[in-house]
């Protein structure tokens, strides 16, 4: 059964940065998608990242190209999201997730397997 630790989220002010990290364990294969997805209260969820265990390849929403980084240690089955020059706007409860095998669209979307419980993240001056 996977199980997920996630943390790093908190409030930080606009153009600020943080760091989540999320610690997943029991995978059932060598290949999968592992990324965040975001939901704000009153919107929809929204895809942020998603990275593939087979060949590290990204994709990444437009809404976050160039200010957010996803990055592994495998050794340690930690995922890491950079987040900088936060905006309002990216003021949300992130999720980390796990889907097999690869980060097909409804991955993108948002929509994977498993996922964490969530951590806040505030933008706020």
């Amino acid at each position: 059964q996977l199980q997920f630790v996630e943390s790093g989220g908190g409030l930080v002010q606009p153009g600020g940065s943080l760091r989540l990290s999320c610690a997943a364990s029991g995978f059932t294969t060598d290949y999968y998608a592992i990324g965040w997805f975001r939901q704000a209260p009153g919107k929809e969820r929204e895809g942020v990242v998603c990275i593939e265990s087979r060949d590290g390849s990204t994709n990444y929403a437009d809404s976050v190209k160039g200010r957010f980084t996803i990055s592994r240690d495998n050794a340690k089955n930690t995922v890491y999201l950079q987040m900088n020059s936060l905006k309002p706007e990216d003021t949300a409860v992130y999720y980390c997730g796990v889907s097999y095998p690869i980060c097909t669209t409804v991955v993108l979307g948002g929509w994977y397997d498993y996922w964490g419980q969530g951590t806040q993240v505030t933008v706020s001056s």
